[in-house]
């Protein structure tokens, strides 16, 4: 079994330290990197792509020093090699019309404020790298320990 990767993109270190705390029961079927720009999750991207590697999820903040949240995502829903990952954005500061051009440019697959709740933050992501798995045609029974059930009993029946 090839392990897919979820990546989590935020500026500042505890933000991503208590992402990565809450996504820690997905490590054993994942594996999971942190970036602390939208520019260093390009450049991951870039040698996961080469590398033949598939990201399954990227949870991103929306303000960042550089380029935004958004404007990451955005690219990412624009990117041929990545059409399939499912994205996230997680904010404090996102404004409506923020989330809308989130929604609509970045096609995002779920919104989060900040402060999350740890356990919904893991219970979406579990969904959404359930949908990957079935989107991509992968063999779903190694991931089955961690996979959400009732889409996968939603998806095959």
């Amino acid at each position: 079994m090839d392990k897919l990767y979820i990546i989590c993109v935020d500026d500042q270190r505890e933000v991503l330290s208590a992402v990565m705390k809450d996504l820690q029961p997905l490590e054993q079927y994942f594996l999971l990197e942190e970036c602390e720009s939208a520019e260093e999750c390009e450049a991951l991207l870039d040698e996961l792509d080469s590398a033949g590697a598939q990201v399954a999820l990227v949870i991103s903040d929306h303000i960042m020093p550089g380029r935004s949240g958004v404007e990451l995502l955005a690219q990412l829903a624009a990117d041929r090699r990545f059409s399939e990952t499912k994205k996230v954005l997680l904010t404090g500061q996102a404004t409506h019309r923020d989330t809308i051009e989130a929604v609509n440019a970045a096609r995002i697959d779920h919104y989060f404020e900040k402060p999350w709740d740890p356990d919904e933050l893991l219970q979406i992501s579990r969904r959404l790298v359930t949908e990957f798995v079935l989107a991509q045609r992968l063999d779903y029974e190694p991931y089955a320990g961690v996979l959400d059930q009732a889409t996968l009993y939603r998806e095959l029946h």
